[in-house]
């Protein structure tokens, strides 16, 4: 099997556990130098241990690859910057940046507070901003300079944030904002030679686990069939030359499972009345034609907490 990422080198968010550890350690096997960065706190953004860290470099070092630790925190814009920077100064470029930190603060909107809602946000988006920023500063700056720039940028949004999911507000509108953010940057990155994708990944992780049921009630086969790993396959494909000319999409990946989901496209259209009580018969109409929302599958859904396509 040949190496897709020789060369290269790599900033990983939250690289310590779960879907990020796997990003580390697929792209380290094929060649890619890693910065592994993880603050290590837990699952709800409270404390920090390098332990995680260490150990995902320690294990890409026995397997013969280049890794180092960082471990600043993403939601903050100068850590952002030294993690970029750390890179550059370690390796002498940085090439691809895979934004994959994440908390859960899951509460109905009556119940969550603003801590709630500021700490999932300040991870999720502003943690995806703050190192596509620098990088892109990196990569503009080398084709200002004349030369060119080898940019991948790979970004985690969920089904919960493209695909709505109850209880998760906060995580899902970050995770709308990452997709939104991808499809964008994309845009603005192209002339560059940066490519920007979005994963919606649905994997075993110490986040997921209690939302599937636990591990106790998982069997061996679901764990495999459910692996981070999955998630890595892709994402290492898309850090690599052969993804030159992927830019712009999100991902939909479940195990050995992946799709392109195809976004907000305008429906049917009608023209408004002058007079707002005339306008039911037109909204009956169009709410009549109008595709329902996808459920989490990515499916068409009706059921219990869909609205009717009646009025």
């Amino acid at each position: 099997m040949g190496k897709l990422l020789e060369g290269k080198v790599a900033l990983i968010t939250g690289a310590g556990r779960g879907i990020g550890r796997d990003h580390a350690i697929m792209m380290a096997a094929h060649g890619a130098k890693v910065v592994v960065n993880d603050l290590g706190g837990d699952e709800f953004g409270g404390g920090g241990d390098l332990t995680p860290a260490q150990e995902v470099v320690a294990e890409i070092e026995a397997m013969g690859g280049e890794a180092v630790v960082n471990g600043g925190n993403v939601a903050r814009f100068d850590d952002a910057k030294a993690m970029v920077d750390q890179a550059i100064d370690t390796y002498g470029d940085i090439n691809i940046v895979v934004n994959n930190a994440g908390i859960l603060r899951d509460r109905m909107v009556f119940s969550m507070s603003e801590d709630d809602w500021d700490a999932v946000i300040g991870v999720h988006l502003k943690g995806t901003f703050g190192p596509t920023h620098h990088a892109a500063v990196h990569w503009r700056s080398q084709v200002k300079a004349g030369g060119e720039a080898y940019g991948r940028v790979i970004n985690t949004a969920s089904p919960s944030g493209i695909y709505g999911n109850v209880g998760q507000s906060n995580y899902g509108a970050a995770k709308a904002g990452i997709a939104a953010f991808s499809i964008i940057t994309a845009q603005e990155l192209v002339k560059y030679g940066v490519t920007v994708n979005c994963l919606a990944p649905t994997a075993v992780s110490r986040l997921t686990l209690p939302l599937m049921g636990g591990a106790e009630n998982m069997t061996e086969s679901a764990m495999e069939a459910m692996s981070p790993r999955w998630i890595a396959v892709l994402t290492a494909w898309l850090a690599s030359p052969e993804a030159a000319k992927v830019t712009g999409r999100v991902f939909d990946i479940r195990g050995r499972h992946v799709g392109i989901a195809e976004g907000w496209h305008l429906g049917p259209t009608a023209e408004q009345p002058d007079d707002p009580t005339e306008l039911g018969p037109v909204m009956a109409e169009l709410m009549g034609r109008a595709r329902l929302n996808a459920n989490m599958d990515g499916k068409d859904h009706e059921g219990p907490g869909f609205p009717s396509q009646s009025i």
